[in-house]
Order: C-alpha cells, then sequence, then structure tokens
C-alpha cells in the first residue's frame, strides 16, 4: 500500500463528491449516534436555502448508498451519523497492516528541505533539563517533518566567543590556581572536572554535550559557530536595506513587518545579536534551504517578527521561517522545586536526570504537554516503572501484543472479519484508523503532545479489548492477530515520533 492512504480521508472524499464541499468526518463521543458525524448539510442550508434537516434528509438518502456505509441517521438541527459495516473497518484495518509502521506517513504535499536549529545552549555547562526540553521538542518537530515526507536536517548553533565564553574560561583557569571563579562566573562539580585537564575548556564541554544529546536520541547533522557567521555580517548587512541614524546603522525592518527598526551596527562600530542573526539566516537559506525552523525559550519571543522581517529583506517568503516558543520546566522533588541555573551548582542536568528515570520517560515528560505550556514534572512519578506511568503504560500495549505474536506459532493475522465485529474491536480499529489525522494535524501544528495523548487513547482501547476478549484461543483468531499487529504498528509508530522506544517485552 502507497503512503498517504487514509480511510476516513477517502471517506471524506466521497461524502464530499455528493454534497460538493469539504467534508470533516469526527467521531460522536458516544458510539450509539454512529461511527462517524458531519455538520455539512448545516453549512450547505445557506447555499440550498432550504431548512439543515432537509439538507440532511436529502444527503441522508445518497451517502447511505455509499460503499462501506451501513445506515445514516439524521441528528439534532441536521447532522449526518455514519455508521460503517465490518468489511470497511476491515478494509482500512488491513490498509494499516499494509504500510505498518508507515501508516499515515507522507502527507507532505509539496516536500521541503527543513533546517530545524534546536537546543544551541552556550558551551558553558553540561545540558540542563531545561535546554533537554527544546531538544526533546525540536527533535520531535523534525522527526514529524521527515515522517511527512520532507528533507531535514538539525543544526546546533554555538557561540565560541564572546563575553560569556571568556567568563567561562577565566572561570576555570581560576579553579586550576586553586582560586574562587569571578563573582558572575561559573560554578559547579563539573568546572572542578574541566580545571583537571589542561587546555581550552570549551572543545571538552561541547563533546560531553553532544554526547548527552545523542544519550537522548538527539543527533546532530551540523554544528554552527558564532565566529564563522560573524564573518559574514558585511556581506549580509550589503543583502539588506539599512540607514544611518543617531550614528548607527539600523535595518529597515518596520518596512517588513517588524515592530520597529533594528540596530545592526552600534554607534561605536561593534556589530548587534541581530546583525549576527541576518548572517546566520543568509547562510542557512544560501545552503538551499526551503524552511528554517528555530526552537527558542519564551525569553525569545520579540524574534518572531524580526526573523520574519530578515527572511523578507532577503528576498524570502517570512513564512519560510518559523520560531517556535516553548515554556519552562519544573521539577518536584518530594513536593519541592528543583532550582535551575547553569551558573550555580544547584542546576539539574540532564545526564543525572535521565539516570534517574531514563531516557523514555524523560522525552515522555518533556513532551507530554504543548510548547506554549509549561511543564511541571514529578520525578517519583516519572521513575517509576508501572502502569501509574503512562509511558510505560503505552509501552505495556506494544510488549503484550509482542508477546501475543510471539506466542502465535506461525498462525497468520487477516483483517477481514470472520463473524461480526465486538464493540471493542469496532472502537479499536476506528481508534487505530486516526493516526494519520493525528500525524497531519500534530505536523501542521508543530505540537507532538498530540501523539502521546492518541497514545494512551490507544492503549487504553487495546487493554479494553483485550480484557474482554481471547485472542489466540478464539474463533477470531486470524482477525484478531491482524488487530494486534496493527496496533502495536500505529504505538510503535507514535513512540518512534516522540523518540521513545517500543520495547517487545517489558
Amino acid at each position: 500500500m502507497r503512503e498517504g492512504v487514509d480511510p476516513i480521508r477517502a471517506l471524506e472524499a466521497a461524502v464530499a463528491g455528493l454534497t460538493g464541499v469539504p467534508v470533516e468526518l469526527e467521531r460522536p463521543a458516544d458510539s450509539r449516534h454512529g461511527d462517524y458525524a458531519t455538520n455539512v448539510a448545516l453549512r450547505l442550508a445557506g447555499q440550498r436555502r432550504q431548512p439543515p434537516r432537509e439538507v440532511a434528509d436529502d444527503l441522508s438518502a445518497h451517502v447511505a448508498q455509499l460503499d462501506g456505509v451501513a445506515a445514516v441517521e439524521v441528528a439534532g438541527p441536521g447532522f449526518l451519523n455514519l455508521t460503517v459495516d465490518d468489511a470497511w473497518l476491515g478494509s482500512g484495518l488491513g490498509a494499516v497492516l499494509d504500510a505498518g509502521r508507515r501508516f499515515g506517513a507522507g502527507s507532505a504535499e509539496t516536500p521541503e528541505r527543513v533546517q530545524v536549529e534546536l537546543v544551541s545552549a552556550n558551551p558553558t555547562g553540561p545540558i540542563t533539563v531545561a535546554a533537554a526540553r527544546n531538544g526533546a521538542y525540536g527533535d520531535a518537530v523534525a522527526r514529524l517533518l521527515e515522517f511527512a515526507g520532507n528533507e531535514v536536517e538539525r543544526e546546533y548553533y554555538y557561540n565560541d566567543a564572546g563575553t560569556q565564553m571568556d567568563l567561562f574560561r577565566a572561570s576555570v583557569d581560576a579553579i586550576r590556581l586553586g582560586e574562587e571563579p569571578p563573582a558572575d562566573g561559573y560554578q559547579g562539580d563539573y568546572m572542578a572536572d574541566l580545571a583537571r585537564e589542561p587546555g581550552d575548556p570549551v572543545p571538552r564541554m561541547l563533546e560531553q554535550i553532544e554526547a548527552d544529546l545523542e544519550r537522548f536520541r538527539i543527533h546532530f547533522d551540523s554544528f554552527e559557530r558564532q565566529s564563522v557567521v560573524e564573518a559574514e555580517i558585511p556581506a549580509a548587512l550589503e543583502a539588506i536595506e539599512t540607514f544611518e541614524a543617531e550614528g548607527a546603522l539600523w535595518a529597515k525592518t518596520t518596512a517588513h513587518g517588524d515592530d520597529r527598526d533594528r540596530v545592526v551596527v552600534r554607534s561605536d562600530g561593534t556589530p548587534t545579536y541581530f546583525a549576527a542573526d541576518a548572517a546566520y539566516i543568509r547562510r542557512k537559506f544560501a545552503r538551499g534551504f526551503d524552511r528554517l525552523v528555530y526552537v527558542l525559550g519564551a525569553d525569545h519571543h520579540g524574534y518572531v517578527g524580526r526573523l520574519a522581517a530578515l527572511a523578507e529583506m532577503l528576498g524570502h517568503p517570512r513564512e519560510a521561517v518559523e520560531v517556535l516558543i516553548y515554556q519552562l520546566v519544573h521539577l518536584t522533588r518530594g513536593g519541592e522545586a528543583a532550582a535551575m541555573s547553569k551558573r550555580r551548582g544547584d542546576v539539574v542536568f540532564l545526564d543525572d536526570f535521565i539516570d534517574e528515570i531514563g531516557v523514555d520517560a524523560a522525552r515522555w515528560y518533556l513532551l507530554s504537554r504543548g510548547h506554549d505550556q509549561t511543564i511541571e514534572i514529578d520525578v517519583d512519578l516519572a521513575a517509576e516503572r508501572s502502569q501509574k506511568n503512562p509511558v510505560y503504560y503505552v509501552q505495556y500495549a506494544h510488549a503484550r501484543v509482542a508477546g501475543i505474536r510471539r506466542n502465535a506459532e506461525g498462525r497468520e493475522p487477516d483483517a477481514r472479519p470472520s463473524q461480526p465485529l465486538a464493540p471493542e474491536e469496532r472502537e479499536l480499529v476506528k481508534r487505530l484508523l486516526e493516526l494519520p489525522g493525528v500525524v497531519r494535524e500534530a505536523t501542521e501544528r508543530r505540537g507532538p503532545h498530540a501523539l502521546s495523548a492518541y497514545a494512551m487513547r490507544v492503549a487504553d482501547d487495546f487493554h479494553r479489548f483485550y480484557h474482554h476478549h481471547r485472542v489466540l484461543e478464539s474463533e477470531a483468531v486470524s482477525f484478531r492477530l491482524a488487530l494486534c499487529a496493527a496496533t502495536q504498528a500505529v504505538v510503535a509508530t507514535c513512540l518512534d515520533l516522540l523518540g521513545v522506544e517500543a520495547p517487545d517485552r517489558m
């Protein structure tokens, strides 16, 4: 089966062919109201100058003739409630099995070359849990974009020069001499470790950062240095509209949607961070990317308009630059919050966090809320390896299916129902068929947290099915093996897009 096939979208298209307008099907909260519902009659009423119920009555007779539709009911002010037959559900289940781990993939209408810049913390200390949220979120967005069919590169940008780096090196030098670091310098056990070895501490700090992020399942395709970007500032400023005022050089960003013009060269002749931003965006586009995604903390909200303006000034659509802003992370231990400050010794580092709760739980919890929401993580719960912990609950569904399939003794799955489907079977199939829509929306909204919520619903429906029905000892063994195999594929896809492992044994 080719990528991009979506049984629900196909049914929507069939209904739309009868109505002449786009149709969206939703699952009613109560399955007694049908399997899918649409408000298309209400939307057509004005166009046809008829009461919605009349439009719905007329449409229902035609929709009922579609392949796979067992019944159509007109409800409320004019909703159409569709009930699909078992054969349609079996065909949909077969589509999941055919596609396997690629079910729901390939949704990009026009694939692009995309660069996602993520983490980009200064190499003045190990990655903190706060920066890890940047990494988990940015990497999950990159995975979604890749799954949709785009070519994606992950980049880490770091400062290798400047005031903070000078202060970091001075702090290490002071410790080597047995002195206290500067008052606003860097402290902590990791500084003592760096001071034990001679030479520049920055390369070693970068090696540790890269190793920590690889352990966190984030692989970077490229690393960009501030010093290299700054060398291209003069060429970038030549490429954009500037003017002189108050002894400084300004970029005319208000002509491109920014709320104010930006200084690019100060009156003393030194370039600003915004000048480096201009050089960096120019450098990215010169490498052939169609879309640039920046993942930045809440204190960078003002970057949204200015970076879009720079893209336009350089001759690219402003929509080609996306700035994804994420909020803070709060950890609690025994009801008390853990502070985070890279300069003090009381920080929570990613490596220690992983040691305590594991990579899977760390990634799951950091991706369990929308990026625009602050996250509070109860470390005690996150470390618990039981079904009270959502990540293990979902993983257990995958492992349980793997166990069933190991015991199947060569019996093959068959998605064609051999007997009427039980309510739990119907609900699970319908849930599995939601994956393409969930993935598509998560990609469009840059919201991977939707996958964790959906994976929980799949696990709920699977455990409910398993509780009510035997698989290997049933007359419907072939169909139920197909249902299990499809569940395993869908759960594995969700977990992989979150960067979480799908274990076969637990």
